[in-house]
């Protein structure tokens, strides 16, 4: 939630670096004096690569990391001047422009995305892991709810995401509370699927990244659909849509290789079409 600056003296590509290598696209934050707190333009730049990640065919998996000691810690409240005076609906348009609009940017991917937590997450960048595919976290890493600690109720996707990972007494918890949580904790409670040492954070996001890349990538998309929409379906909804993806997904040509090389007892070689 803020009317944060423009980080001057820097391009947003500086700020937040992008390659695509072996079909994985990874989007690094990189202000690392800021422990990678997050500015409007960096929002955008991050929501304008996701959303040209799930268009490009060529991209067929999404790694998001940070530099330095950062993740991310949250959205770059230094710039708004104290007293500045709001109009009636100013501060809930700039949540559901900003921080909704990046949580959204991530849950909708087409590709799936894996956050690499390198260290603290905190604010709107523990959400922005949250909302990703699978979490790595190195064995540094921190997840803080911070915004008790400023007064302030969770936004970009706080209260929707955590209960569903860690169910609501947990998640009351986390948010009233705003301790911070090891990495260790964050595996243990279900926030993260792996900790690994600091020094093997980027080789195993990599070979995670390379693996999901290599799979059949419309029925990734389809599952991650069907995941996501899963907990506000009943039975009868999801079932429907589950037998719908099935058959979109049966129309691609990897499922296609997938049924063939089934048959004649082969690996199969998919092509993310």
């Amino acid at each position: 939630m803020s009317n944060s600056p423009r980080v001057p003296g820097n391009s947003v590509d500086s700020l937040v670096q992008h390659a695509t290598d072996s079909q994985v696209c990874l989007i690094t934050l990189n202000r690392p004096e800021a422990l990678n707190a997050l500015t409007p333009d960096q929002r955008d730049r991050i929501i304008e690569l996701l959303a040209g990640a799930s268009a490009d065919p060529d991209v067929r998996a999404v790694v998001l990391t940070g530099t330095g000691r950062g993740f991310c810690a949250g959205a770059d409240l230094r710039g708004t001047p104290a007293g500045t005076e709001r109009v009636p609906g100013d501060v809930a348009r700039t949540i559901r422009l900003g921080a909704q609009r990046l949580i959204a940017a991530v849950l909708d991917c087409e590709k799936p995305v894996i956050a690499a937590v390198n260290g603290t997450a905190a604010g709107i960048g523990a959400h922005l892991a949250f909302a990703c595919d699978l979490v790595l976290a190195a064995e540094s890493a921190r997840f803080i709810e911070v915004f008790v600690r400023r007064g302030l109720v969770p936004d970009g996707g706080g209260a929707y995401l955590l209960p569903r990972l860690v169910g609501t007494h947990r998640a009351k918890e986390l948010m009233f509370f705003g301790d911070a949580l090891t990495a260790a904790d964050a595996e243990r409670l279900g926030l993260v699927n792996r900790v690994v040492p600091d020094a093997e954070l980027d080789k195993t996001a990599r070979a995670w990244a390379e693996r999901l890349a290599a799979g059949p990538t419309r029925a990734l998309a389809l599952t991650k659909q069907l995941v996501n929409a899963s907990l506000e379906s009943d039975r009868a909804t999801a079932f429907a849509a589950e037998a719908a993806a099935q058959e979109i997904n049966m129309t691609t040509r990897d499922a296609q290789e997938g049924v063939t090389s089934f048959a004649e007892r082969r690996s199969a070689a998919f092509k993310g079409r």
